[in-house]
């Protein structure tokens, strides 16, 4: 049967992620419309992004902070572009994204000194592998594998190379360590559920260093130009952003850190990501046919959470079979009104994928549960018939 509780936000998707609880359009109001962003008070607001952040984030006082065009995936480019080329570098992949840079920094790019380390969905690559003389570009969580790095001990204290770190469904739900971290990206519609097309690239002295003292032999596009004769320019990192950021998005981020801030900042939202995690590790725990796609349990995403079907029925189907199950369960669950978007990234294994960041409530992980189970019997049956 049914169950007879729904969530109250069936909002479960990876990216465009839910909006803050009790988020109204009326939290936009005083947003800085129809002036310049080069106004005092446009200045002002991206200013406050950027100084919020720092404060949510626990960004060290002397790493730059700067909006930037094309959300995460423009700050990521922005940082290949702008600082690879100097060293050999190690490109770090475990689902679609991380490939994804490393056919930038190989077929783009055309990089001569290369190293990929690439683990199937499921599992990290050997990190030991990393040569601390070399770049290394990973993914701190795997948003498509829902497989994460458990911690930053791997990365060298005494590293000649920059780290670049594409942060984006991890930060604000996992504690950085940022003396690890050279070059950290992000996007403003992902943990904290904010609007699409800004991205943040946050810069250690030492990627800074690099910035003002290497010019790579290809040309730069504009929108990536981080320097300008031989020197950082600073505005980014102080609100004169590259291009026109739309200041209602920014009016929407300013709220989601506030909403931050009354959590207890990153801690609060840690813990909250965290909670909603056990939530679905409770049900994995007593599922006969659903398991984490991440094979090791310290890998296992506490936002993007993967799961896989393990029921032996899966087995005796057709391969088209197999990728239909979950489908059809995604499917039942959206016509019902239940769960939306959560079915795996196309690139991945089939299977499913909830958000559990801290925008979404444990209540409705909870409520969304026995729906699953409910889906599960109705797609196999039909699947079986």
């Amino acid at each position: 049967m049914k169950p007879a509780v729904k969530p109250a936000r069936p909002e479960f998707s990876s990216g465009p992620c839910a909006k803050r609880p009790g988020w109204q359009p009326a939290a936009l109001n005083d947003a800085s419309l129809g002036r310049s962003h080069r106004s005092k008070p446009g200045k002002a607001k991206l200013a406050e992004a950027i100084a919020k952040t720092r404060a949510v984030l626990g960004v060290p006082d002397d790493y730059r902070i700067g909006i930037v065009p094309g959300s995460d995936t423009g700050a990521v480019e922005m940082a290949l572009w702008s600082l690879l080329g100097a060293r050999p570098v190690d490109m770090l992949a475990w689902e679609s994204f991380g490939s994804g840079w490393i056919t930038d920094v190989t077929k783009q790019l055309k990089l001569p000194e290369v190293n990929k380390y690439v683990a199937d969905y499921g599992y990290l690559p050997d990190l030991a592998q990393v040569n601390p003389e070399h770049d290394v570009v990973f993914t701190w969580n795997g948003t498509t594998a829902g497989v994460k790095v458990p911690n930053g001990n791997w990365i060298a204290d005494d590293r000649e190379g920059l780290t670049i770190c594409d942060a984006t469904s991890a930060a604000f739900a996992m504690d950085l360590p940022w003396d690890k971290l050279d070059v950290t990206t992000y996007s403003w519609q992902k943990v904290l559920g904010g609007e699409g097309s800004h991205g943040m690239i946050i810069l250690s002295p030492r990627a800074v260093e690099r910035l003002e003292s290497y010019t790579p032999s290809w040309p730069i596009p504009k929108i990536f130009r981080l320097t300008k004769g031989d020197k950082l320019i600073e505005g980014i990192f102080s609100g004169a952003t590259i291009n026109t950021p739309s200041m209602l998005c920014v009016e929407d981020y300013l709220d989601a850190l506030n909403w931050a801030t009354s959590l207890g900042g990153l801690n609060g939202l840690v813990a909250k990501s965290e909670a909603n995690l056990k939530v679905l590790a409770d049900w994995v725990a007593e599922s006969d046919w659903a398991s984490f796609l991440a094979v090791e349990n310290d890998t296992i995403s506490n936002t993007s959470v993967c799961l896989t079907i393990t029921d032996p029925f899966a087995e005796t189907l057709s391969e088209a079979g197999q990728a239909a199950l979950p489908k059809k369960l995604a499917s039942l669950l959206d016509a019902e009104g239940v769960a939306y978007d959560i079915g795996a990234y196309r690139d991945a294994p089939a299977g499913l994928r909830i958000w559990a960041g801290a925008t979404v409530e444990a209540a409705d992980l909870k409520a969304l549960t026995p729906w699953l189970d409910w889906a599960y019997a109705q797609a196999k049956a039909e699947l079986s018939a």
